[in-house]
């Protein structure tokens, strides 16, 4: 099961892309044929009509995804700094109440093998008591830390991941939730700290990191052979983490195919590629 927002990115030259990690997360395992169940919701407007055609185009599961009246479609404006994004998240978007009593029932219907969620779905009670409801039907854990100002504080995020197995954030977060020094050190402190079995570290350029209990696994950049724009390659990289996790592979394999997936990705204009067949493609090559 995948909990949390679907919105909009919206850029300077005037684009809206589809997006949102938790979106971007289920639409990607979509592609590697796992038809994750998708919890969230939209408003009753042009932008809830549009998410729900888009994951109707894919052929994606629509029951998680509910209807509200009296709040829009998520939206996040975006601006360039250099070569960096700035995000501007605005409050009180549909996703902020996800309703308990409409995404529990769905629980019953079909096996779930995990949970993924964010942190940004915490911002907010209504969608907060939702996932805290959720998280206590005792389903392994995977939690996606994004530290996007102003929705968050260090309390809130140490309360989030209380009783998380797995966890996913970058160099720059762990950085900010106060464990600094050498980024194996920093990030061993963390996983430490909170029993994960799985502490996984993206660093941009530098690679990746997966931190269990009794080793460091670096694993080293892939070349992006054009470089369009980074948005969402931290959400592809969670995807193949996911289903790594899910097929049992070998950690090395996970993060070797994590890191390729994620440079894909920034070859691309937007969060998800729209090629199904290179997804495909993925999976035959990784199985050889």
């Amino acid at each position: 099961m995948i909990f949390g927002e679907v919105l909009f990115d919206s850029f300077p030259d005037g684009r809206d892309i589809l997006g949102g990690a938790p979106f971007n997360v289920a639409r990607h395992l979509h592609g590697f044929a796992l038809a994750p169940l998708f919890i969230s919701r939209v408003g009753d407007d042009v932008r809830g009509e549009q998410v729900r055609a888009a994951m109707a185009e894919w052929d994606m599961d629509t029951a998680g995804l509910q209807q509200d009246a009296h709040h829009p479609t998520g939206s996040v404006r975006i601006a360039m700094q250099g070569t960096q994004h700035r995000f501007d998240i605005l409050p009180q978007q549909a996703y902020d109440f996800i309703d308990a009593d409409l995404a529990l029932p769905l629980m019953q219907q079909q096996p779930i093998s995990l949970l993924y969620f964010g942190s940004l779905i915490d911002r907010e009670p209504v969608s907060r008591q939702t996932l805290q409801q959720l998280r206590s039907l005792a389903i392994p854990l995977f939690s996606d830390i994004n530290l996007r100002a102003p929705w968050w504080q260090p309390e809130g995020v140490a309360s989030l991941l209380q009783g998380v197995n797995w966890v996913k954030l970058n160099d720059e977060e762990i950085a900010a939730l106060g464990y600094r020094g050498d980024i194996a050190s920093a990030a061993s402190r963390m996983r430490e700290d909170y029993d994960l079995e799985l502490l996984v570290v993206t660093r941009g350029e530098a690679g990746a990191l997966f931190v269990t209990a009794d080793r460091v696994l670096q694993g080293e950049p892939v070349a992006v052979r054009q470089l369009v724009d980074t948005v969402g390659a931290g959400d592809a990289f969670s995807s193949v983490v996911l289903l790594g996790m899910l097929q049992g592979w070998p950690l090395e394999k996970t993060l070797g195919h994590a890191l390729e997936f994620a440079a894909r990705l920034c070859e691309v204009r937007g969060a998800v590629l729209s090629d199904r067949e290179y997804y495909q493609t993925c999976l035959a090559n990784w199985s050889s």
